[in-house]
């Protein structure tokens, strides 16, 4: 009678995985690329704490997230007139200057208006007019400011479970959110800051490198992690709220 045994032999890594392992990457230059993260998508209370556990002093950007975070959250709840108010504090010539973004705000100003009205009623008045004084000005500045005045427009026709998909999309809250993304981006812009996180360019050419790398037929192992696994299982699942315990300004 033969018996067999099972082999508990850990496996051999990659050489490629065995150079990476060689690699020293600087803690100074992953600390700037977290805190720059923790700026960039708005972790007011998270950027502070690692600053300080880091001992690195944190850049101007930190003083403004909450100003930031205060637009956006205005923007995810409909608040439109209130986030507009809000940006002009912050910098009074933005939306002088950026008439595609103005024009976006209040058009998603108009949709949240027009959200509010049952189909057949006197409560489209409100939206009409707004749209006649706010928006009907500045349409023919643009061929495409006319186009999307139109296709807002056309939300009065339908009842909103009835609208087509296309015109749906503008009730969806990645509509609002989208819109968010937009004004972070300008304001950091504003403010010299850079409007996307360091982390995605790294991130985007680590995805260019292994491609290359694979259409050059190199020695690579066939499936490359970024990494990211044990930390999502070491933290957990929950997101991060934009505070530093939940949600990010990233939509």
């Amino acid at each position: 009678m033969t018996s067999s045994t099972t082999s508990t032999a850990t496996p051999s890594k990659h050489t490629f995985e065995r150079r990476l392992e060689d690699v020293k990457l600087s803690k100074s230059d992953l600390n700037t690329v977290v805190m720059d993260y923790l700026i960039s998508e708005g972790y007011p209370s998270a950027a502070q704490k690692f600053a300080s556990e880091a001992n690195i002093h944190p850049t101007s950007g930190v003083n403004s997230i909450q100003e930031r975070i205060e637009v956006r959250e205005a923007i995810h709840s409909g608040d439109i007139q209130n986030a507009i108010e809000r940006i002009n504090e912050l910098n009074p010539l933005l939306l002088e200057r950026d008439h595609s973004l103005h024009f976006a705000l209040l058009r998603c100003q108009l949709v949240e208006m027009i959200r509010k009205c049952p189909l057949h009623s006197d409560d489209p008045k409100p939206a009409i007019n707004f749209a006649e004084k706010e928006l009907a000005p500045r349409a023919p500045t643009n061929p495409q400011f006319l186009h999307e005045l139109e296709c807002t427009m056309t939300l009065l026709i339908y009842e909103h479970h009835k609208l087509p998909s296309d015109l749906a999309t503008m009730l969806e809250p990645a509509f609002r959110k989208d819109l968010a993304q937009r004004v972070n981006e300008a304001l950091l812009r504003e403010q010299g800051e850079r409007t996307k996180a360091k982390l995605f360019d790294l991130v985007r050419l680590r995805a260019w490198s292994e491609q290359k790398a694979r259409e050059a037929k190199k020695d690579i192992p066939d499936h490359l992690s970024l990494g990211l696994e044990r930390m999502q299982s070491g933290r957990g699942k929950e997101p991060m709220h934009s505070n530093g315990e939940g949600e990010a300004m990233v939509a």
